[in-house]
């Protein structure tokens, strides 16, 4: 009880390299008590490596005692709260968190806690939803600035064959901002190793020429 109270006032405290030796020692003796405070702490936590550490620390803890507090978070007005809890979700892989992962939360208005959606979906999506999910990925092409739209193509390509056809759909949008982000994103599933923005301008210098490539 000592350590748990010690740790949860070192999660708070001032200085981040304290809060992320506490961080490290919630993970390396994993106790389910500290699990709240964790999950309280990501909400808040403004440095990414705190941030990080804090998520590893959650996934060492047994699954039962962790998802039902992350899915409490989902409901949060705290962006950052929605977003972390997706993330931890994401890597703790466990597939009751899927129900969860609702139109809402892919959509959010906060750019972050989407791309924590999609990256959370695709992990999470079951056997015969990969479809359903990459048409609902595809609805938001052209969203945001090329962070975001990279987020969204990884996610994409992650379900490889499932999201074929959506792109075809997509690359003949008659928008070319949605039309060339679908191409890069089609460019980004046959090379996964390709640059996300040589893609996306040779998507659009494509889309300039209807479609033709160069010299054709």
């Amino acid at each position: 009880m000592d350590t748990t109270r010690t740790l949860t006032g070192a999660l708070a405290a001032r200085d981040a390299s304290v809060r992320l030796k506490a961080a490290l020692a919630a993970g390396t003796e994993p106790d389910p008590a500290l699990a709240e405070a964790l999950i309280a702490r990501c909400a808040v936590e403004p440095d990414f490596y705190v941030r990080d550490m804090l998520t590893w620390a959650l996934t060492r803890l047994p699954a039962d005692a962790v998802v039902p507090l992350l899915l409490a978070e989902l409901a949060s007005p705290n962006a950052q709260a929605r977003a972390q809890a997706l993330h931890t979700l994401s890597k703790v892989g466990d597939a009751r968190a899927w129900p969860a992962i609702t139109r809402d939360l892919l959509r959010d208005g906060d750019d972050e806690a989407a791309r924590a959606a999609w990256r959370a979906a695709v992990v999470l999506v079951p056997d015969g939803g990969e479809r359903a999910l990459a048409e609902e990925l595809a609805a938001q092409f052209g969203r945001g600035g090329r962070e975001v739209q990279r987020s969204l193509s990884r996610a994409l390509a992650a379900l490889g064959e499932h999201a074929e056809p959506v792109l075809k759909d997509a690359m003949a949008n008659e928008d070319p901002v949605v039309a060339a982000h679908a191409a890069a994103t089609e460019r980004l599933l046959r090379d996964p190793d390709a640059a996300f923005e040589p893609a996306v301008d040779a998507a659009k210098r494509l889309a300039a020429l209807g479609g033709r490539e160069p010299g054709a």
